[in-house]
């Protein structure tokens, strides 16, 4: 909210609300509950016949467009032709808000599934359309052997994965600690790893504010990085090496 300025009389008055504070209340908030209530439907609906949870991507590239749009975010993307139309990846990126699934969602025209914590498959419509569409919802005290084998399906059938190693969002804007776990699974199905660095998102909403602001962010996709010929081992060394790329210090 707005500071809190000390009078001369030494009483202290909250100063109103800022104006996008009111716009996100009254307006983006209204708002994307609609488009996650309609598109969440229709991407229920289609898991009936859409095993492949195709036009249930579609249907959350609709919503992340939608959002984007309807909060005034514009992204600027660099490296799109680092990548393969017809490969599978995981997409391995930075995390400053939770604008960046709707960044990356509307910006990579890909087939993309998330890795994301267990607890995100409780919401209603959208933990449902993570749960039918095929998303990989993981209990971190209790990975289980079976996200591997839910990460190999998904590539089998042509789809990416993206993930966002820090497991939490940054407060300042600084990378942290890469988790090895997601980058061990990618060793083991073998899948190139696409790091990925946002910028600026935290600017549009920052972690525990209520406030949702327009403006410019920038995508960045990186040189896929092999998994091929690594063991178990590496997989510290490999999210290390990720990470450097992210925050540019290779």
């Amino acid at each position: 909210m707005g500071r809190i300025p000390q009078t001369t009389s030494g009483i202290r008055h909250r100063s109103a609300p800022p104006f996008h504070w009111w716009r996100t209340v009254f307006f983006l908030i209204p708002a994307i509950t609609v488009y996650t209530i309609v598109l969440g439907t229709l991407s229920l609906a289609s898991s009936v016949v859409d095993r492949h949870g195709r036009f249930a991507h579609r249907c959350a590239r609709w919503w992340a467009q939608l959002i984007l749009r309807t909060t005034g975010v514009r992204v600027r993307v660099s490296g799109l032709n680092r990548v393969r139309q017809d490969a599978s990846y995981v997409f391995a990126s930075n995390h400053q808000s939770i604008y960046d699934i709707p960044i990356v969602f509307a910006t990579l025209d890909r087939d993309l599934r998330i890795v994301a914590k267990a607890s995100l498959g409780h919401f209603p419509f959208l933990g449902w359309h993570l749960r039918l569409a095929g998303h990989v919802l993981v209990d971190r005290d209790r990975p289980g052997a079976g996200v591997v084998k839910r990460m190999q399906r998904l590539v089998d059938d042509g789809a990416s994965v993206v993930v966002f190693p820090e497991g939490t969002r940054s407060v300042d804007g600084n990378v942290g600690r890469f988790k090895g776990g997601i980058f061990l699974m990618a060793i083991e199905t073998r899948v190139p790893i696409v790091p990925v660095t946002i910028e600026d998102s935290r600017h549009v909403m920052r972690k525990g504010r209520l406030m949702v602001c327009p403006g410019e962010v920038g995508l960045t996709v990186h040189e896929p990085i092999p998994t091929d010929g690594l063991a178990r081992e590496d997989a510290r060394a490999l999210a290390e090496r990720v990470r450097a790329v992210v925050t540019g210090v290779v």
